[in-house]
């Protein structure tokens, strides 16, 4: 049974029900991942700390083809992505997720998602800080330097980093 090839892919939820999945395929047994980062949110007269996922209504589960039923049976999931023209669920590549993941368990930073057609940028990979070890693509936005990785199935996750911490990268293969 190990010997069946799994594969990362994203899927959809209810509104507001990411961590209530999460419990469901920690039930389960369903290997899964919930990007879920720590901001500040700004009340009228108040702030506080909350948790919240890093992109609302998505959940990424690694499961082989006959165990992906098992995740559509589950209460909360909507369905699987697909690229646009497919009818099978979009495969993440492993090391997109490594990545993502170390982006998001290390930042100190808030983390964007975005789906806009960014331009590839260098390869760097951080050389202090948090986040030190991580590649990705350095980018300028509205004056921040920006660590961007890229997830082929629905766009990058990024986040600001002094342009002092990176160092561009040679012959590594994204």
């Amino acid at each position: 049974m190990t010997d069946i090839p799994r594969y990362w892919h994203a899927v959809y939820t209810t509104s507001r029900s990411e961590k209530r999945v999460k419990e469901r395929f920690e039930i389960q047994g369903i290997e899964h991942f919930l990007p879920i980062q720590t901001i500040i949110r700004q009340w009228k007269y108040r702030k506080q700390k909350v948790r919240i996922p890093v992109i609302a209504g998505m959940i990424f589960v690694k499961v082989s083809r006959a165990e992906q039923l098992q995740v559509l049976k589950t209460p909360g999931v909507v369905t699987f992505l697909r690229l646009r023209g497919s009818s099978t669920a979009a495969i993440i590549p492993d090391k997109q997720i490594e990545d993502f993941r170390f982006l998001v368990e290390y930042s100190d930073h808030e983390i964007e998602i975005t789906n806009e057609n960014i331009e590839i940028g260098d390869r760097v990979i951080v050389t202090g800080g948090s986040l030190q070890g991580l590649t990705g693509e350095l980018i300028q936005r509205k004056g921040e330097f920006k660590v961007i990785v890229r997830i082929e199935a629905f766009g990058c996750a990024m986040v600001t980093i002094p342009g002092a911490l990176v160092e561009p990268v040679k012959n590594i293969s994204i």
